[in-house]
């Protein structure tokens, strides 16, 4: 079956990269058992590094960035999956290496695709995307090791991001009290709307002392940026507290003692979105589509056009998105 589609396409000159949206085929896509026609997308900060020729995320151009999409299946040489199946594929490595969620197609493996929950509609499901998955794993991770709401308050950095917003709706759903941190006291009154307890600016919170450790104040963190904030979080958790790191917007470095994880028996736990095995990725779906599931979700949500999409790449790398943005491909 071959097709002509619409993507967001990013070319290599000797000038710099050129984002634009142009009329790709099908037989250009490589050969993998499942071909879906991809209704949504959803940007996240690892797609705009592809956009802008990060080769560390992109080593070869042209290429359509997207690490979320969800949509219907096409084609099929899986027994898995048939003509009409409504799935999604975030992680492994869509967007990366291979075409991803900003075009119309995708080519990908079997052992990449989900069947899209049946309390999640496409839309929904890239509303939660990536940041969703990544926010649910992490919940996950911390509850593995303890948590529970009567353990006590937990902390969310980077909250006005994807990642962070949806960490606190999925927190709020799950019945914990939350703490936002944000650097955007702009965004106080959107944070408490969206499931925040209470709200404080990173600059507040950020401990710039040389103590191994400060006042124990965290059952669990959900960390989205790294450096300063991941160090004071590790600092100022609790007895048997963990941290969940998923993110570096700040830093990919921080420094620490061990004196947190042997004097209060301390957990610094790594979320691994991309590389989730098939079992786990399917068992935090069906939960972010059951007792998870935030409420609202649309309320987060900036839809756009394939057109418009280079612009809110733009944005997200200055930090100037709040919630999700999520192209509409279907519109197109």
């Amino acid at each position: 079956m071959i097709k002509e589609y619409k993507a967001l396409y990013v070319t290599e000159t000797p000038g710099g990269f050129i984002r634009e949206v142009t009329t790709l085929n099908t037989n250009l896509l490589p050969a993998n058992e499942v071909l879906i026609e991809v209704y949504y997308s959803a940007l996240n900060y690892k797609d705009a590094l592809s956009a802008t020729g990060n080769k560390g995320v992109t080593k070869k151009y042209p290429f359509t960035p997207g690490i979320d999409a969800a949509g219907v299946v096409a084609q099929s040489s899986s027994p898995a999956f048939k003509e009409g199946d409504k799935v999604l594929v975030t992680g492994y490595d869509l967007g990366m290496n291979t075409p991803g969620g900003f075009g119309q197609y995708i080519s990908v493996p079997a052992g990449w695709v989900v069947p899209l929950p049946s309390g999640l509609s496409l839309r929904e499901s890239m509303i939660l995307g990536t940041a969703g998955f990544t926010a649910g794993l992490a919940l996950h991770r911390l509850e593995t090791n303890g948590l529970d709401p009567a353990k006590g308050k937990v902390l969310v950095t980077g909250a006005t991001g994807g990642v962070g917003s949806l960490s606190l709706m999925i927190l709020k759903k799950a019945g914990y009290t939350t703490v936002a941190v944000t650097r955007k006291k702009e965004k106080e009154e959107y944070l408490l709307s969206i499931g925040a307890d209470e709200a404080v600016l990173s600059s507040d919170y950020t401990d710039e002392s040389a103590k191994p450790m400060i006042k124990g104040e965290w059952a669990g963190v959900i960390d989205t940026v790294g450096g300063k904030i991941l160090e004071t979080s590790l600092k100022s958790l609790s007895m048997w507290g963990s941290v969940a790191a998923c993110g570096l917007t700040q830093s990919s470095g921080f420094s620490s003692t061990v004196f947190p994880f042997i004097i209060r028996g301390n957990n610094l736990l790594g979320v691994n979105s991309a590389e989730t095995p098939m079992n786990l990725r399917r068992e935090i779906w069906d939960r972010l589509s059951g007792d998870l599931k935030p409420d609202k979700l649309e309320s987060i949500e900036t839809v756009c056009s394939l057109e418009q999409l280079s612009g809110f790449i733009d944005q997200i790398l200055k930090g100037e998105i709040t919630g999700r943005v999520i192209p509409d491909l279907k519109a197109e």
